[in-house]
């Protein structure tokens, strides 16, 4: 379903963007690096966390870290993490394969400027053995994301 979901988007929203899959897992950051053949922080990870009420997903380099301090004075609240048996509850995507793309519900999300040291980014497409190739900034077009700076 979530592969599914993630393929219907993108023949929606971006018919020249094809979904990779791929023999080895893409379901980390160090494992979709080694498939893809790119460096970890070319590869776009989607955090997802919760803040009140309300589901978010952050996009960031792969190698990076939520910086605390940055988060909270961006957003006014400490980050918390999705437990993992609430993330695909919430974007429909399994752990692994989570992306802002081909969502459950509609979903706020956020690009980190970290996205922007690279050209082209490798986001996880519903699935933890497929990727999508694009530039950090098509993705955030595509998605309507908000740059931040959080990592």
């Amino acid at each position: 379903m979530s592969l599914d979901s993630v393929t219907a988007f993108f023949a929606t929203h971006a018919p020249d963007i094809a979904v990779e899959r791929y023999a080895n897992s893409t379901a980390t950051v160090a494992l979709a690096a080694e498939a893809l053949g790119v460096e970890p922080g070319q590869i776009a990870k989607t955090l997802s966390l919760r803040q009140g009420d309300e589901v978010v997903l952050i996009v960031a380099r792969g190698d990076a870290r939520l910086d605390n301090r940055k988060y909270k004075n961006r957003f006014g609240q400490k980050a918390r993490m999705l437990g993992l048996e609430d993330v695909e509850l919430e974007t429909g995507h399994p752990v692994g394969g989570v992306c802002p793309f081909g969502l459950a519900r509609p979903l706020r999300v956020f690009c980190d400027v970290s996205l922007r040291d690279f050209d082209v980014v490798y986001p996880a497409a519903g699935a933890p053995d497929a990727a999508v190739r694009m530039t950090p900034d098509r993705l955030a077009a595509l998605t309507q994301a908000e740059w931040v700076d959080v990592v």
